[in-house]
């Protein structure tokens, strides 16, 4: 199982649009990422950052995107979802999300 961790700017004049569709997140949309090994994902704000934490089963998380990206229903909820959020100002090149490294874990 490997950890995945995230975060992301939240745009002030989009927070409500982003929060009311977490609220109710679509079906089909869970249901994908589910399908590919994704379980206990969460998203937290803090101020205008989100940070988001997954946990994921498979083979390859690098596969298991790709197949998540081409999901007709994903890709409808990002349409809503991606102009709620910028990058942050240090993100690398192509970066949406910015990868977090661990640093510590009790188990």
């Amino acid at each position: 199982m490997q950890r995945i961790a995230g975060v992301i700017r939240l745009r002030d004049d989009k927070r409500e649009d982003y929060l009311r569709l977490h609220a109710e997140p679509w079906p089909e949309v869970m249901a994908t990422l589910k399908r590919v090994g994704v379980s206990n994902y969460s998203i937290f704000l803090h101020g205008d950052l989100l940070f988001s934490y997954l946990e994921f089963s498979g083979e390859s998380w690098e596969e298991a995107q790709a197949e998540i990206a081409r999901d007709p229903h994903t890709q409808e909820w990002w349409t809503l979802t991606d102009p709620c959020q910028t990058p942050l100002e240090n993100a690398l090149d192509g970066e949406w999300w910015s990868a977090m490294r661990p640093v510590f874990l009790l188990k």
